[in-house]
């Protein structure tokens, strides 16, 4: 009788040690399983990086160009001290300089004729909070530059404020001053492309490379 209950005592520990086991291989399955799940989840959910295409970044700066050369940009980025006006770009009236910070030298600071918003009536000033030029430290000079120029300058963080590409595209995309290009004082010439259109051609030379045009 006792040996019959050994033999009982030993079949019933061992289902435990492999109900046990199966436990185990079970729990270490489901932790791949997830596991997997969780990888394939981030790979579907991630943003795809844009693939270089030295073509199409050429051809979106150059479009990105037509606005960065325009009197309603180019004005404030001039190769001298003086910032320019009109559609003509002829230098400022009032013998205007840039000074340290970009915003007038002496009694003459940008902000006494530039108001908040722009001033009702045929060619009076347009305006905005801060309306500016680049520092003298910092000239970001857009004047006279070819595409290929001017792209070379853009992504010089020693000449464009300190900014990566990220930077770069924030400032074109949500900066209030470079907003003002598009809502010009009453007699300008407007933009030739909506601010949205000029931001898609602007990340798509820096998505796709940020290759410098040839000439």
């Amino acid at each position: 009788m006792a040996q019959r209950n050994k033999k009982q005592v030993f079949h019933i520990k061992k289902m435990i040690y492999l109900l046990l086991g199966v436990t185990a291989v079970s729990s270490v399955a489901l932790s791949f399983r997830t596991d997997a799940l969780n990888i394939s989840r981030k790979e579907t959910t991630e943003e795809p990086v844009a693939e270089a295409d030295s073509i199409v970044s050429k051809k979106a700066f150059l479009q990105a160009y037509k606005v960065l050369m325009h009197p309603r940009c180019m004005n404030c980025h001039p190769t001298g001290d003086r910032p320019l006006q009109g559609d003509d770009s002829h230098v400022h009236t009032m013998n205007v300089k840039r000074g340290v910070d970009g915003k007038g030298l002496y009694a003459m600071k940008c902000s006494n004729c530039h108001q908040p918003q722009n001033t009702p009536g045929l060619h009076m000033p347009p305006g905005n909070p801060s309306w500016h030029l680049p520092p003298a430290d910092m000239k970001m000079v857009f004047q006279g530059k070819s595409p290929r120029e001017l792209a070379r300058t853009l992504l010089d963080k020693s000449l464009n404020g300190h900014k990566d590409k990220a930077a770069l595209l924030e400032h074109v995309a949500h900066d209030t001053l470079v907003a003002a290009g598009w809502h010009p004082a009453e007699g300008l010439a407007h933009l030739p492309m909506s601010r949205a259109e000029f931001v898609k051609h602007f990340k798509t030379w820096l998505d796709k490379g940020a290759y410098l045009p040839d000439k």
